[in-house]
């Protein structure tokens, strides 16, 4: 099973500097990364509830209206995390976008694991982590070099 989710995982990663760049062309079909990310949201937003809908339907619930302010913000983040590729890819290329971006994910989930933050279970930084991370950021720095 652990094959499959790391492949999943891999896929995943793949299609990240895809959609960046398709975004990007979008955004030069339609002239503003702002307009092309809400495009990009909608056309996913309309998939997602096509996929709910055949998969579960929406059953709201009162837990929603009690949870944490902050729970809401994963679609904001998302916003600016498209409109930040819209504008980089074409500026800094694909490359240097997901490297800095990768840096910026690997920096955030060692934080947010060592100290728990937004409830996710503590994993404290270790040797390992700390030689891996460092790696990650030095391999950002050799793919930045021409």
């Amino acid at each position: 099973m652990i094959i499959v989710l790391i492949l999943f995982a891999l896929i995943a990663g793949m299609a990240l500097p895809t959609q960046f760049s398709i975004n990007a062309q979008l955004r030069s079909l339609v002239g503003s990364p702002i307009l092309a990310s809400t495009i990009s949201f909608i056309v996913g937003s309309i998939a997602l509830l096509i996929m709910t809908f055949f998969n579960q339907g929406i059953k709201f619930n009162k837990n929603w209206v009690e949870a944490p302010w902050w729970i809401w913000t994963g679609g904001l983040l998302g916003a600016f995390y498209v409109v930040a590729t819209i504008i980089l890819i074409p500026r800094i290329g694909a490359a240097s976008t997901v490297a800095f971006i990768l840096t910026g994910q690997i920096i955030a989930s060692v934080l947010i694991d060592h100290f728990g933050l937004l409830g996710v279970h503590i994993q404290p930084v270790n040797l390992y982590k700390f030689i891996g991370v460092s790696l990650i950021i030095f391999g950002v720095i050799f793919v930045q070099k021409h």
